[in-house]
C-alpha cells in the first residue's frame, strides 16, 4: 500500500470522495452512522434479554454483534471526536472498549486453545510421518543387501535337507527356538515371538504406517509425540480455567449498573448524537480531513516497524526476541498491535466516508486480517510460556512446550512478512 502524507490544510485529499456529501452537514452523516450501529447493538442485545420470538441460542453470534458494534460506535468517535461533545463521547468510548474487551475474552480463550491443540496435533503427526517416512526409505536400502523373501541363507541353503530335518529339544537346550526358526509352520515357544517377528521383519517386510485416525490424534512414539497429549491437557485444564472465570465477567458484567448504562447511553445515539457547533460545517470540508488524518496517523506507525527486514523470509527476529526474554518478545509485539489497533480504525472511519476505488478498502481489510493472525498468534505463544512455568511437568512435557512456543512466534514472523509485502504495494 503505497503511503501518503497528506496535507491536512488541502481540501478534499487525492482518493476521497465526495458524492453524496454536498448539501449535508458533518453531523448528519456522523449521525446516521452512529444510528446504524446503535440499531445493531440494541439488536444484538435482544436475545439476552429474553425477547419473546427470539432464539435463545444464538448468544454467542449475538455476542458477536455487539462486540460489533460497540468497536465501530468507539471507532467512529475517536475518529470524528471534534464533532461531539467530548463530555459525553469520552467516557462512552471508554466503556465501549471495556464491554467489547469483557465480552470477547471468553472466545478469545477458546479459539487460543483450539489453535494451540490443533498445532500440537499438526506438529505432532508431522514427527510421525517423517518417522515412518525415515523408517521406509532405511527398510528401502537394507532390502538391497537382505536376501528376497523365501530365500534362505547359510548352512540351510547349501543343505535343504538339513533344514528340513527336524531338530531335537536337547540340541537347542530344551526351547525348540531352533526347530521354530527353520520350520516356520512349527508351534513357537514362549519367548521367542519378538525373535520371530524380528526374522519376519529383516525378510522385507515393513512396519506398517499409523492410521489416520492416530496421526490426526498425534499418537506415536517419536519426542514430541510423548509430550504432546501431556502437552495438551496442561493447556486445555489452564484455558477451560481461563475461559470459565471470562464466562462469569462477562455474565456478571450483563447484569451491572454499568452496563446499563452504557445501553442507555447507545440508545441515546438511535435518537439523537450530542454534537459541537463544528459539525454543521459542510461534511465535504470536514469529514475527508478527519479521516486523513486518521491515515497519517497510521502511516506513521506502519512507518516505525522494520519492514524493511520482515519482507525477508525466515529472518526469525521474532522467534530470537522470543527465546532471549519475555519482555523483550512483549516490547517487540507492542508496535505491530498499535498498527492493529490504527488499522481498524482507519477502516472505521472509511465505513463513515469511503474511498472513490475500492481497492484500498480490500487492502486494509487484508492487512487487518494479517494482523489479527499475528495477535492470536503472539498470545497463543505467550500461552505457551505460562503453562511451561508450571512447577514439575515432565521433561517431555516441556518439550512439546517448547516446540509449540516455537511454532506460533514463526507464525508471529509469517505475519510480519505478510503484511510488509501487503503494506510496501
Amino acid at each position: 500500500m503505497a503511503q501518503r502524507h497528506p496535507d491536512t490544510a488541502a481540501a478534499t485529499p487525492v482518493g476521497l470522495t465526495a458524492d453524496g456529501l454536498p448539501g449535508r452537514d458533518a453531523g448528519s452523516v456522523l449521525e446516521q452512522y452512529l444510528r446504524d450501529q446503535a440499531t445493531g447493538f440494541l439488536r444484538a442485545l435482544a436475545p439476552r434479554e429474553g425477547e419473546p420470538g427470539r432464539p435463545q441460542d444464538d448468544s454467542a453470534e449475538a455476542g458477536r454483534l455487539m462486540r460489533r458494534s460497540a468497536r465501530r460506535i468507539a471507532g467512529a468517535l475517536h475518529t470524528y471526536g471534534s464533532l461531539t461533545d467530548p463530555a459525553w463521547a469520552d467516557p462512552l468510548r471508554a466503556e465501549l472498549g471495556w464491554l467489547s474487551s469483557t465480552l470477547g475474552r471468553e472466545h478469545q480463550y477458546a479459539a487460543r486453545m483450539a489453535r494451540l491443540i490443533t498445532a500440537l496435533q499438526r506438529l505432532a503427526s508431522a514427527e510421525e510421518a517423517a518417522g515412518t517416512a525415515a523408517a521406509s526409505q532405511a527398510d528401502d536400502e537394507l532390502s538391497l543387501w537382505l536376501p528376497a523373501s523365501g530365500e534362505r541363507e547359510g548352512p540351510a541353503a547349501d543343505h535343504p535337507q538339513a533344514a528340513a530335518e527336524p531338530v531335537s529339544a536337547d540340541r537347542t537346550n530344551g526351547t525348540g527356538t531352533a526347530e521354530a526358526l527353520r520350520d516356520p509352520s512349527a508351534r513357537t515357544a514362549p519367548g521367542t515371538e519378538a525373535l520371530t517377528g524380528t526374522a519376519r521383519a529383516a525378510t522385507g517386510r515393513r512396519t506398517p504406517a499409523p492410521s489416520p485416525a492416530a496421526a490426526e490424534r498425534g499418537t506415536g512414539t517419536g519426542p514430541l509425540a510423548v509430550g504432546a497429549a501431556r502437552a495438551g491437557a496442561l493447556l486445555e485444564r489452564q484455558l477451560t480455567l481461563a475461559r470459565t472465570r471470562a464466562h462469569s465477567a462477562a455474565l456478571q458484567a450483563m447484569g451491572s449498573s454499568r452496563f446499563h448504562a452504557v445501553v442507555d447511553a447507545v440508545a441515546l445515539l438511535a435518537s439523537e448524537v450530542p454534537l459541537t457547533p463544528a459539525a454543521h460545517q459542510p461534511a465535504e470540508a470536514v469529514l475527508p480531513l478527519l479521516a486523513e488524518q486518521s491515515h497519517a496517523r497510521l502511516n506513521e506507525a506502519a512507518g516505525d516497524l522494520a519492514l524493511a527486514r520482515a519482507r525477508h523470509p525466515y529472518n526469525a527476529d521474532a522467534l530470537y526476541a522470543a527465546l532471549a526474554t519475555e519482555l523483550v518478545a512483549e516490547r517487540q509485539d507492542v508496535p505491530w498491535n498499535r498498527v492493529r489497533v490504527l488499522l481498524r480504525l482507519r477502516r472505521y472511519a472509511q465505513e463513515v466516508f469511503p474511498y472513490d476505488d475500492v481497492e484500498p478498502t480490500a487492502r486494509l481489510t487484508a492487512a487487518a486480517r494479517v494482523l489479527e493472525q499475528h495477535r492470536e498468534a503472539a498470545e497463543a505463544a505467550a500461552a505457551v510460556t505460562a503453562a511451561a512455568r508450571t512447577p514439575r511437568i515432565a521433561p517431555a512435557t516441556a518439550y512439546a512446550l517448547g516446540v509449540l512456543h516455537a511454532d506460533q512466534r514463526l507464525e508471529v514472523e509469517a505475519a510480519r512478512y505478510a503484511f510488509a509485502h501487503l503494506w510496501s504495494r
